[in-house]
């Protein structure tokens, strides 16, 4: 296959699996969150956390190496407004991915904490489902402006 067909493929590939992963988790855990169940939180935040490590990580890891690869094949800048933008916005979103898988793990031994008490859920697996929710907005806006840069390139300053 031809470098330049290959890279396209994993780089839309790769971005795919990392959106979806992404949107999918946020649905999983925030449907599980609305239960108020310890026990299906704690099942949940456990398959979600697997599921960024095996799918998000790994994506996160191919998108910039398959970006690079096609800018380099096809001599773009690394200082063009859309590529310094899309960057920035990459480094954002991974600010706020690192924490909330963090997150997610202390969320799932809360929960479980919870089932071995019969116990509702404590005061802090609220705050930091607040926490989760509040970094998850702006990373998803973030992934689709990426996506909106890639496809459109757009000239958003002049550069030399």
């Amino acid at each position: 296959m031809e470098p330049m067909i290959l890279l396209k493929y994993l780089h839309v590939l790769s971005s795919t699996i990392l959106f979806g992963t992404g949107v999918g988790i946020a649905f999983f855990m925030l449907m599980a969150h609305r239960t108020r169940d310890p026990k299906v939180i704690a099942g949940v935040a456990g398959i979600v956390v697997v599921a960024d490590l095996i799918f998000t990580l790994t994506a996160g890891i191919v998108q910039p190496l398959t970006g690079f690869g096609l800018m380099a094949l096809q001599e773009v800048s690394f200082r063009a407004p859309w590529v310094v933008a899309a960057l920035l916005l990459f480094v954002f979103v991974g600010a706020c991915w690192v924490p909330v898988v963090f997150i997610q793990m202390r969320m799932k031994v809360l929960a479980e904490q919870a089932v071995e008490a019969g116990s509702s859920l404590p005061e802090e697996y609220d705050r930091l489902y607040r926490r989760w929710f509040t970094l998850g907005v702006p990373a998803f806006a973030a992934m689709v402006a990426i996506f909106y840069l890639m496809i459109a390139q757009p000239a958003l300053w002049s550069h030399a």
